[in-house]
């Protein structure tokens, strides 16, 4: 083959490797979130036995566990507890340090396959399956199949392990302002897999798409569609579609609950959007030049969960909204919300009531931007299945 054409071969094999660890690891073992056929699921096995030494248990087990623990001092990758250049260029070394924890393994490895391959072949011959791929290389592409394979080797630690374990949760946008650092690195997740959309996948779990917004496009999704199409693939469960907004509706009733406690997220990020980012705009245009300075961060840190503020910024939030009457209302309105959400043993009639008070006295604040917020809470309807 030309030069070309061991590039495009070290690319697929790469790409079917990525695919077989969004869609088989991922988000149908560790999620449940899709079901393949048994050939599907068989190949996919398979290929990552022969191309990454994986065992299905291992994996689902540590991702689990990221998910229990994430940003504590149990998260098996958290960059905010080891460091991101620890994570980004030894997240292989983390997985492998959890993988082979019995108690890990234990708690979180449920519900795997657990059938003749995998306790006599998969499990526990990792190195077999790695070393078979570098002799089928060798013997189809020649010399050039032990580079191939070493890209192989290479590119799920790097991508999986580094790029979205690390910068999946230290540098990018975020849709939703979950309790973990989770970023989406990119809106088109295609070079992961969709794996790019790491906040959106943080926010629904359980979704078998990770792509929320109009724009962003998750290429695992769309082979889950295909596979769909064939027969071959289930879809479990999806992330719920954000709420209709009926701008003629003006009170606050058991539908406007239903669609507000079933789209906490949503609510909250349009919240930020809607009322928040408006506000902190106005307020910095109209600051004095030495206020501006303090003002600044604010936008940034009245959207941040309570869990991920440390002292210093939750002492410099305190004392910048001692400064402005008007963000500090915003962020009042904003916990007050929130906390309506943790309400655990009220009634349906009672969350109504506080959301019927909520709406009254937002509009009575003077705030233009919190008054229509009011108003589009109140239109909150759930959107037809």
């Amino acid at each position: 083959m030309p030069w070309w054409g061991y590039v495009i071969v070290a690319l697929v094999f790469t790409h079917l490797t990525i695919a077989a660890v969004t869609l088989y690891l991922h988000r149908h073992q560790a999620h449940r979130a899709v079901d393949f056929h048994p050939l599907v699921s068989h190949f996919f096995r398979l290929w990552l036995w022969l191309t990454t030494g994986m065992g299905t248990r291992e994996w689902t087990a540590v991702h689990r566990k990221h998910h229990a623990a994430v940003e504590t001092a149990e998260d098996p990758h958290s960059p905010y507890v080891h460091g991101i250049r620890e994570v980004l260029w030894k997240g292989a070394e983390l997985y492998r340090k959890n993988a082979q924890r019995a108690d890990v393994l234990e708690q979180y490895g449920y519900g795997t396959p657990d059938d003749w391959l995998e306790r006599k072949l998969y499990s526990g011959h990792d190195s077999l399956g790695i070393a078979l791929m570098l002799g089928a290389n060798v013997l189809l592409f020649g010399a050039l199949g032990l580079t191939i394979w070493a890209v192989q080797m290479a590119w799920i630690p790097f991508f999986a392990a580094g790029v979205i374990n690390g910068l999946g949760h230290w540098r990018g946008y975020r849709n939703f302002e979950t309790t973990d650092g989770s970023t989406n690195i990119v809106p088109w997740g295609a070079l992961i897999g969709g794996e790019e959309l790491h906040n959106n996948h943080h926010a629904f779990g359980s979704s078998a798409k990770f792509s929320i917004k109009p724009w962003e496009f998750d290429l695992g999704w769309q082979y889950i569609r295909a596979l769909s199409a064939c027969g071959l693939a289930t879809v479990r469960k999806l992330a719920p579609a954000a709420p209709a907004i009926d701008r003629a509706k003006l009170a606050v009733d058991f539908e406007t609950l239903k669609a507000v406690a079933g789209n906490r997220l949503h609510v909250m990020a349009d919240y930020g959007r809607m009322v928040v980012k408006r506000v902190h705009r106005e307020e910095l245009r109209k600051a004095r030049s030495e206020l501006r300075q303090v003002l600044k961060p604010l936008g940034r840190l009245m959207l941040r969960a309570n869990e991920r503020l440390d002292e210093r910024e939750r002492g410099a939030l305190a004392d910048a909204l001692r400064t402005n009457h008007a963000l500090e209302v915003v962020y009042r309105f904003r916990q007050r919300l929130h906390e309506i959400y943790e309400q655990r043993a009220v009634s349906r009639e009672n969350l109504v009531l506080l959301l019927q008070e909520w709406c009254a006295q937002a509009e009575k604040t003077g705030i233009q931007a919190l008054e229509d917020f009011a108003q589009t809470l109140r239109g909150y309807t759930p959107r037809p299945a």
